[in-house]
């Protein structure tokens, strides 16, 4: 018997009464979805997804600043998951600006070199890639360069999603990208099962038995499945070159309100690469009148296929919500994958 189908047994075993578990990862769904691990899962044991798309969770307001920057003339460099996200007034693609895609920061900064337009780099994502940047800034690009830092940061809407209990969760299967960087002491200071996993489904399907395990005995504590990457305390120098440039701030996430602290903001030493404050872009609230649930699937209260639009008005090609944009959404990954579970 195949290690896969050892630890499918022993969860339909030991799985004795419901159990919910959130994971916090694009990835994670991706592997789920996409290796059918729901329909082996016993009809007991449920594993939903969080906020775990740094593309999804980036609000509407967000994507108007970036929007305000393309009308200034600024050339944009972005990811390409970042393109077709709705805004208030169309998206990146639709915008007519010079929006260019890059793989990462220094390509951004590869495309200011060779220019005297202002290049914008939409910073966008979790822990994982904002040592990148900051390293980058710490380099002094050139002055024609600058970003808006839309990072964010993982425990503090872990903490806002136990505070508000609307998913009523057993515990999380934490992101091993962003553990892989930033370690998880951070994520000892709650007090529910939580297992860092890979995203192989032998890894997942460990970190739902050691779930399920810690349940069972009463305990409330972070282990580690994936210790060929991940660390306890992750990777120092990242996590120093992080917070040498980058200082906490209050952040408004898709589908959730302002969470305290959550976000990443320039240093003041390094406003000279903010591009909000070097074109006097302000980040506005917006309230969406939509039937797009993207907010519900963000928060594990909702599924894809709960949605009125998902497959119909709201496909890939098309996206209403954000979920349906990126390859790390719930909605475009389900409709890839998942489409009658």
């Amino acid at each position: 018997m195949s290690r896969g189908k050892e630890i499918i047994e022993a969860l339909r075993t030991l799985a004795d009464r419901n159990y919910t578990f959130m994971h916090i990862c694009g990835t994670h769904e991706a592997s789920i979805a996409r290796s059918g691990l729901r329909s082996v899962l016993p009809d007991n044991l449920t594993i939903v997804m969080g906020p775990g798309c740094p593309v999804c969770i980036t609000p509407q307001g967000e994507i108007d600043a970036a929007l305000e920057l393309a009308e200034k003339d600024c050339i944009l460099a972005t990811y390409g998951d970042l393109l077709r996200v709705p805004g208030s007034e169309g998206s990146l693609e639709s915008c007519g600006g010079e929006v260019r895609v890059v793989q990462g920061v220094h390509k951004a900064v590869e495309i200011a070199e060779k220019t005297d337009r202002e290049v914008v780099f939409l910073s966008v994502g979790f822990e994982t890639t904002a040592p990148t940047v900051a390293a980058t800034i710490l380099q002094s690009p050139p002055e024609n360069f600058s970003i808006l830092s839309l990072h964010r940061l993982v425990p503090q809407a872990m903490q806002w999603l136990l505070e508000q209990g609307e998913a009523q969760l057993d515990g999380f299967m934490l992101p091993g990208h962003v553990c892989a960087v930033m370690g998880y002491e951070e994520y000892e200071k709650f007090p529910v099962p939580q297992v860092v996993a890979g995203f192989e489904p032998e890894d997942i399907l460990l970190g739902l038995l050691m779930l399920v395990n810690q349940v069972r005995e009463g305990r409330a504590e972070v282990e580690n499945a994936y210790p060929r990457v991940v660390c306890r305390e992750g990777n120092v120098r990242a996590k120093e070159l992080m917070y040498e440039v980058f200082e906490p701030c209050d952040a408004e996430w898709r589908g959730f309100p302002v969470i305290p602290q959550s976000g990443l903001r320039l240093k003041e030493q390094f406003s000279a690469y903010d591009a909000r404050k070097k074109f006097d872009v302000e980040i506005r609230h917006v309230d969406t009148h939509s039937a797009c649930i993207c907010d519900q699937v963000l928060r594990g209260v909702a599924r894809p296929t709960d949605c009125k639009l998902f497959g119909t008005a709201c496909t890939p090609r098309k996206p209403v919500g954000a979920c349906m944009v990126s390859h790390e959404g719930a909605c475009k990954i389900w409709y890839l994958y998942q489409r009658n579970p």
